[in-house]
């Protein structure tokens, strides 16, 4: 459903984005579509074991071989990199230890990839293999062999956090009813269309590097640290991008093994990722293991909760630190928690290491919570969608945690859906259920990766007889960051996004955007936009305005003319009368986090909201799922553009379902058990049910005219819906993602032989967590006059 025009001209239209003809004819130029001449292709050399010692390399074979232009090792590569400035762990090729099937040891530069692929088997490495571990159980005892990693502990805990707001002890002496409850959610993969691909040059002393990654700005600089090249001397280019949700935020081995063989050989190198290489070096979702413990009074109010989150975090640190305080701090920004105690903790094990997905740790936690929450409902004889409305946070408040919340659609979402799904009065038939969820995500994170003052966006205008052109940093990966921009600058400048040219992306010539993730584009790179076109907007205005002999305030702008003029003339007297043309625009986030270390993690300057409801028939024969139809509503703020927006809205719907019912990382031996797209179980067009879809316009004070995310909340309430929806057709909880046929068959042989009628994890392991540091809570009430603002 469509969002309102309010008045503008641009702004509200559903037009179509500005690559679609380029993506849908074929000519858009992905990295693995480029081939300079004489390029070199590169393979990689990765390790068979899970976890063992490198004895030796022994790589004479690999050179002498016709074609083989080049072999390093990571005797070429010593300098460690990483995306967290706490978590430098990783080479782009190991040479001491290996620590996950798949992690790089060798690369080789060949004239073509057959040649590059044999010289890689030709390559002979002496291992000592040591005990993998391959649990999170595992990971918290002492092994017989030694860690994995050399930093965190004991054992081989990465990451501890033990944190405290309000008195939760008191919180639970007030309630009249508690309830804990464990939960699993299984690890999955991101299973972008396009595998990893990087090209590099290396001229006059330059590297080049083009590459499908969603952080240009975090690759240029792992690229300078590894290769000990100033910036100046390196350039990332984005290249068209064929889907990344999350699983491109990381510097990858193979963007630097390119760039450094491109220096030793004077030609080009390309290597694309095979799928079945993609599969390990993922970053996906962390399996999560959940113990949650809340206390209510008789009427479902929160008095009080308790979160703990264990995480398998796979063989390094990629974003673990920040996925581990996802996992416990935007509980507060839903429901209203007046006191809470979070306990989280990530290990290392012998798997690839994982990173953020849609949604960056906070799917697992919303998928336990949600269903908590219905739980103690029934306990306590109230409706769960009653409880759960009792509980919403209210605009312009701040959380227990210190979060800062401004718009919120919650209610109306939920109304929304429940209006139109009928969910109210739903017949209840043996098979059939329906399942109710809420959630909430960020507007991009409220800190930058490495600590700084500079603006997290930036964008540049230039305006000639020739046109506009915008230039920008941030990293089109199909979310629509294009479109929103191209949109912004022509209704500010009173023309069409097909007049405004774009150039992104480009360490070179763009200014910096620090990359597409945490859903941050929208909101900071069209805030920075939105700066900018008002400069320009400016000039244009006060040059017609002298031209016109009236004041400024009398020139109208709108319709591809200034004033009395066309956009063209208004242009040139423009630049008569200030000479070259151009503008910038910047957005720094408002310094809210809270008083208490880790407070970088969870503020936003605004949080979208989201509603749904899954209607779905559950065979209790078979444990088969059929979904009949997902209505879900979304707080965007305003949207800048109601297509994209409900294209963003579904496609979060499609990922939703999908991890919910089959998507799944299992690994045996450190192999991974179905590394292919034909095994790996993701939907088809043939499993995708009808979704109705409502946009909610809240008009955040802070956004770019009122716009909030739309590219991955709307995922978070689909998974633990599903779950709701199966026990409200069979009368059993499945407590663990994804819902499979098998665990609902199971669940209902142990409710029929009197046992609890679950599927899930029986227990939460004991973890050496920290005394929890103890924060006071800020007031409640936001200044409603004087919010913080851009």
């Amino acid at each position: 459903m469509g969002a309102s025009n309010n008045g503008f001209s641009v702004i509200g239209k559903p037009l179509p984005k500005p690559d679609a003809v380029s993506k849908v004819t074929g000519r858009a130029i992905y990295a693995d579509d480029m081939l300079p001449a004489r390029t070199l292709h590169c393979r990689i050399l990765r390790s068979p074991h899970p976890h063992a010692r490198i004895v030796s390399i022994d790589t004479s074979a690999a050179r002498r071989m016709p074609g083989v232009q080049a072999v390093i090792t990571g005797a070429d590569l010593p300098i460690k990199f990483g995306i967290l400035p706490v978590t430098q762990d990783e080479r782009a090729l190991e040479h001491e230890k290996v620590r996950y099937v798949g992690d790089p040891i060798a690369a080789v530069a060949a004239v073509d990839e057959e040649i590059a692929a044999s010289a890689c088997d030709a390559i002979s490495v002496e291992y000592e293999v040591l005990e993998p571990v391959m649990s999170i159980d595992e990971a918290l005892v002492e092994t017989k062999d030694e860690r994995i990693q050399d930093y965190g502990g004991p054992n081989n805990i990465h990451k501890l956090v033990a944190l405290e707001f309000g008195d939760v002890d008191a919180g639970f002496a007030r309630a009249d009813h508690t309830r804990e409850d464990v939960f699993f959610f299984q690890g999955n993969t991101h299973l972008p269309m396009e595998q990893h691909s990087a090209v590099a040059t290396f001229v006059d002393g330059r590297v080049t590097l083009w590459s499908s990654t969603q952080v240009v700005h975090y690759v240029h600089r792992a690229l300078a640290k590894v290769l000990e090249l100033p910036m100046n001397r390196i350039r990332v280019i984005g290249a068209a991008h064929g889907g990344g949700f999350g699983g491109k935020t990381d510097p990858f081995a193979h963007e630097i093994i390119v760039s450094k063989l491109a220096m030793l050989t004077g030609r080009p190198v390309k290597c694309t990722l095979t799928r079945e290489e993609v599969f390990y070096a993922h970053r996906g979702r962390h399996p999560v293991l959940m113990w949650v413990r809340t206390g209510v009074t008789k009427d479902g109010r929160i008095t009080a909760m308790h979160f703990r989150s264990a995480l398998d975090g796979g063989a390094y640190g990629s974003y673990g630190v920040a996925s581990t305080f996802y996992t416990g701090a935007l509980q507060t920004v839903t429901y209203d928690i007046p006191a809470y105690r979070f306990e989280g903790c990530r290990v290392f094990t012998n798997k690839p290491p994982c990173g953020p997905k849609r949604g960056h740790g906070t799917p697992q936690p919303r998928f336990a919570l949600e269903l908590h929450l219905e739980k103690i409902a029934h306990d306590i004889g109230l409706d769960p969608v009653e409880l759960k409305q009792r509980n919403f946070v209210k605009p312009m408040t701040r959380t227990v945690n210190w979060l800062r919340v401004t718009s919120c659609g919650l209610e109306e979402c939920t109304e929304r859906v429940l209006n139109a799904s009928g969910f109210r009065k739903r017949e209840k038939k043996r098979g059939h259920g329906m399942g109710f969820a809420i959630s909430s995500y960020l507007s991009g994170a409220g800190t930058a990766i490495y600590w700084n003052d500079m603006p997290h966006s930036e964008v540049q205008i230039k305006v000639d007889r020739g046109g506009v052109t915008a230039y920008c940093g941030a990293m089109d990966i199909g979310q629509g960051s294009d479109s929103v921009l191209a949109a912004i600058v022509a209704e500010e400048l009173g023309i069409q996004p097909a007049d405004v040219r774009l150039v992104t992306a480009d360490t070179d010539t763009t200014p910096i955007d620090l990359g597409s993730y945490s859903s941050r584009v929208t909101f900071m790179a069209g805030n920075a936009a939105i700066q900018a076109a008002r400069k320009m907007r400016e000039m244009l205005v006060e040059a017609a305005a002298a031209k016109m002999g009236a004041p400024v305030e009398a020139v109208a702008v709108g319709g591809g003319r200034i004033g009395d003029f066309s956009f063209e003339d208004a242009s040139i007297l423009a630049e008569a009368r200030f000479g070259t043309l151009t503008s910038a625009g910047s957005y720094t986030p408002p310094k809210i986090a809270g008083p208490y270390k880790g407070s970088g993690v969870g503020p936003s300057p605004a949080y979208s909201y989201s509603a749904c409801v899954v209607d779905l028939d559950a065979d209790p024969r078979t444990g088969l799922v059929h979904l009949n139809k997902v209505w879900i509503a979304h707080d965007v703020g305003r949207a800048i553009n109601p297509l994209l927006v409900e294209g963003q809205v579904e496609g979060s719907v499609y990922m939703g379902l999908g991890e919910a019912l089959m998507e799944e990382q299992e690994f045996r031996k450190g192999l991974h058990k179905w590394p292919s797209m034909l095994e790996y179980k993701s939907p088809t067009f043939l499993d995708m049910p009808e979704v109705e879809t409502f946009i909610v316009e809240t008009v955040d004070p802070e956004g770019p005219y009122g716009a909030k995310e739309a590219g991955q909340g709307p995922l978070l309430p689909v998974i633990p819906a599903v779950s709701s929806a199966v026990f409200d057709a069979l009368g059993v909880w499945i407590d663990e993602i994804p819902v499979t046929p098998e665990k609902i068959v199971e669940a209902l042989r142990r409710k029929e032989k009197g046992e609890a009628a679950r599927f899930g994890p029986a227990r939460f392991p004991s973890i050496p967590y920290p005394a929890c540091i103890k924060v006071e809570p800020p007031a409640k009430e936001l200044d409603r006059a004087a919010p913080a603002s851009i």
